[in-house]
């Protein structure tokens, strides 16, 4: 009888390390979905927020419509994306955008879910690349590796704690209320100091908001998730994370970017 209750504990034992292991390579493989379809929407954003500035800025005089820089000039498509009404749509679409990705995600397949983040990873570089009218290259160069590394360690951090964050999440939600405010209210004050004060509290939430988003997204995994919902929930934490991404980038370059 003996023997036979130790080989049974075993063939349990057994079989339990395996399910726990399918279930590791399971979360595994969920994470780099979420990260590869993050770093994607980065990349498209960088390349979309670059190919706008190169065909909006010139250096040729006979091309300028207006001056913006030492032998820098905006043409004619310049003036119609910075210029014009048409500024308020490019800077609009990137919220309508995230908030119809956000509501609209449960009734979408997985492939629409999918084209519809990297369509507004493009709108959102379109509405960035403004940035580099206002900040030197290679500030905003140094600025994206310094805000690569910090959310780097502030998403291992979420990913790896044992501790739950979640106590953090309606301080973190209170704070990102407060900046849009804040921002909302500064657009009329033009208020350096508040700007200042925007910035840094800015990079304290989005910093927190990185590594509580991702054990968020980590605990969202389940194991008996179809391949369908598994790939919309890996876009959805992909969202997230690449909004705190982009947030703290800002952030960090209102604070430590050198200005044209």
């Amino acid at each position: 009888m003996s023997t036979f209750d130790r080989n049974q504990q075993t063939m349990y034992s057994a079989a339990g390390t395996r399910a726990a292991a399918d279930i590791d390579q399971g979360l595994r493989s969920y994470m780099l979905g979420v990260y590869n379809y993050m770093t994607l929407g980065l990349a498209i954003t960088g390349f979309f927020a670059l190919g706008t500035m190169f065909l909006a800025v010139t250096q040729d005089p006979s091309q300028a419509v207006a001056q913006i820089g030492n032998n820098m000039f905006l043409n004619s498509i310049g003036m119609a994306i910075y210029g014009s009404p048409l500024k308020w749509v490019i800077m609009l679409a990137p919220l309508g955008m995230v908030l119809f990705l956000s509501f609209r995600i449960q009734s979408m397949s997985a492939s629409t879910a999918k084209a519809t983040f990297l369509v507004y990873a493009a709108v959102m570089g379109v509405s960035l690349s403004s940035i580099f009218l206002v900040y030197t290259g290679g500030s905003i160069a140094r600025v994206f590796f310094i805000t690569a590394a910090a959310f780097g360690g502030l998403s291992l951090f979420g990913y790896t704690t044992k501790k739950s964050l979640s106590g953090f999440g309606s301080f973190l939600m209170m704070g990102l209320i407060g900046i849009v405010i804040a921002s909302l209210v500064n657009i009329f004050l033009a208020s350096s100091a508040l700007q200042f004060a925007i910035s840094v509290i800015g990079v304290l939430v989005f910093a927190g908001l990185t590594a509580y988003d991702t054990q968020q997204i980590k605990e969202m995994y389940f194991e008996g998730d179809s391949s369908e919902v598994a790939t919309k929930k890996s876009v959805m934490g992909a969202l997230r994370l690449y909004l705190d991404f982009i947030n703290l980038f800002l952030m960090l370059l209102q604070l430590f970017g050198n200005r044209d």
